[in-house]
């Protein structure tokens, strides 16, 4: 089986790109994040047509996350148990969809950005990334994927310049160890094993040609439970996918399962 997940930074701005996808690489399963629309407002004839059933948490232009599914898609379930709200009156947002597909339990993950360090934003996204670890450990006596963008490079080398990120989030020690605590738990970065780095990166901003003189971050990770890690028998990083006009800042990131 194959699964696959991807920021695209807008599903209806993408479609095209999106069946595309789906099309050359033969993907199974792809989480999405960044779908930026209410259910009722994307595109989803294509995908049905290829045979894909679709599950997505979306409410407005922001936000928003599916998951797209040809093996299967059962126990949908929006936002995690715990999962925290945002906002003067805390709302939870369209950030985390669960769903049950050829029998992996596939969650698609949109971390919250943080902003600053000394933002509000930044105490929501370790609070957001705490409650996620508490749900997790509940699951990782199953083959359980938690994929996304995670907003978080979690070794210096995860980045283009340490230099450049000095005062920024994404790679304070508090969101780097929030990130190690999955790990710790016995969760995998199943794909690092197959794109070693350095210079291998899943997001290159839009500012001064970052994709083409390759400053970017790698952010977008597939965590496996234990006994799905052990299943993996290959993962790439579609970089090209990040060329050419019209695409999105992230590369979609591919993993094999036997």
């Amino acid at each position: 089986m194959r699964i696959a997940t991807w920021n695209v930074n807008s599903l209806r701005s993408r479609i095209d790109r999106v069946e595309a996808f789906l099309d050359r690489h033969e993907v199974d399963v792809l989480a999405l994040q960044e779908t930026k629309a209410r259910e009722d407002q994307l595109p989803l004839m294509g995908l049905e047509a290829r045979g894909y059933e679709v599950a997505v948490a979306g409410v407005n232009q922001w936000n928003g996350v599916a998951v797209i599914s040809r093996v299967g898609l059962s126990d949908v379930e929006v936002g995690f148990p715990g999962q925290p709200g945002w906002g003067e009156s805390p709302e939870t947002e369209s950030r985390a969809i669960g769903a049950t597909c050829g029998g992996v339990r596939i969650w698609s993950l949109y971390v919250p950005n943080g902003r600053k360090p000394d933002d509000p934003h930044y105490v929501y996204k370790l609070e957001w990334l705490a409650r996620l670890r508490d749900a997790a450990r509940a699951w990782s006596d199953q083959d359980v994927a938690l994929v996304g963008d995670w907003n978080i490079a979690p070794t210096d080398e995860d980045v283009f310049d340490m230099a450049q990120f000095a005062r920024s989030t994404h790679v304070t020690p508090p969101e780097r160890a929030a990130f190690q605590a999955f790990l710790d738990d016995g969760y995998v970065d199943v794909v690092r094993p197959h794109a070693p780095g350095p210079e291998v990166y899943t997001y290159w901003d839009y500012y001064r040609q970052r994709y083409e003189r390759n400053r970017g971050m790698r952010i977008d990770f597939v965590l496996g439970s234990p006994s799905l890690a052990a299943r993996v028998t290959g993962a790439f990083i579609d970089r090209e996918e990040r060329a050419g006009a019209g695409a999105s800042d992230h590369a979609p990131v591919v993993v094999d399962l036997a």
